[in-house]
C-alpha cells in the first residue's frame, strides 16, 4: 500500500474538504478582505498536494489526471478573458458590466467575484500541474 500511515491518510480524508472550503471563503471574500483568487488557488492547489503527500501520487492521478488537470487550467483562462473581452464589448477591456449592489455584500463587487473564481481555479489548477510534474519527473529520473 503506497502513501504514508493510516493516521496521516484519516487526518487527510477530514482535512481536505476543509482545506478547498476555506480556498472557496478566500476567495469569495477576496474583494472585501485580504485574499482573492490567487490566494485562494494556491489553497487549492496545497490541498490536491496534501493528497499526494498522504495518499502517493498514483492514488491522485487517477482522480486528476494531466489532461483533467491541464484542460481545467485552460477553461479557467478561457473564462478570465471571456470576462474581460465581454466588458470591452460592452465598451471598454474589464467594464463591470454587472450591477454593484450593495457595500461590503457579498456579491457587491460587479466582476470582481467571477474573476477571482477564474483565477481561483487558474491558479488551483496551474500550481498543482507544476507539482505533479516535478513529482512524475522525479519519479522517471530516480528509476535509471
Amino acid at each position: 500500500m503506497k502513501g504514508m500511515t493510516l493516521i496521516v491518510k484519516t487526518v487527510t480524508r477530514l482535512t481536505v474538504g476543509l482545506i478547498m472550503l476555506y480556498g472557496l471563503y478566500i476567495t469569495f471574500h477576496g474583494h472585501l478582505t485580504p485574499g482573492g483568487g490567487f490566494a485562494g488557488g494556491v489553497i487549492l492547489s496545497l490541498s490536491f498536494i496534501h493528497l499526494i503527500l498522504a495518499f502517493g501520487k498514483e492514488f491522485v492521478i487517477k482522480k486528476f489526471s494531466e489532461t483533467i488537470t491541464s484542460v481545467g487550467e485552460s477553461l479557467a483562462a478561457v473564462i478570465f478573458l471571456s470576462i474581460a473581452v465581454s466588458g470591452f464589448l460592452a465598451g471598454y477591456f474589464f467594464k463591470n458590466f454587472y450591477g454593484q449592489g450593495v457595500p461590503f455584500k457579498l456579491f457587491s463587487a460587479g466582476i470582481i467575484l467571477p474573476c477571482n473564481l477564474a483565477i481561483f481555479l487558474k491558479v488551483g489548477l496551474g500550481l498543482f500541474s507544476a507539482f505533479l510534474c516535478l513529482v512524475l519527473f522525479v519519479s522517471t529520473n530516480s528509476k535509471e
